[in-house]
């Protein structure tokens, strides 16, 4: 079973990664729906350029190291 491209055992290694993600997700839309303070465009455009740019980030990151653990899994096989 491949979920895009990855295996079920890179998946669980990457689970680690895909939990924060959640939490940084639910945030974006907590802050976006329910403002914990006025809406200021100076402070909330920082606000979610810093909590968007964090999750690009993590997500890209996920992504790159889900694909050196496949290939290192592959590369362990052939020998």
């Amino acid at each position: 079973m491949t979920l895009l491209g990855f295996e079920k055992d890179t998946l669980l290694d990457l689970t680690v990664n895909f939990i924060p993600l959640a939490i940084i997700a639910f945030f974006i839309a907590a802050f976006a729906i329910f403002p914990a303070f006025s809406f200021d465009p100076v402070f909330s455009t920082i606000q979610f350029l810093l909590m968007i740019g964090m999750f690009a980030a993590l997500a890209i990151l996920t992504y790159y190291a889900g694909r050196a653990v496949e290939d290192a899994e592959k590369g362990t096989e052939r020998e």
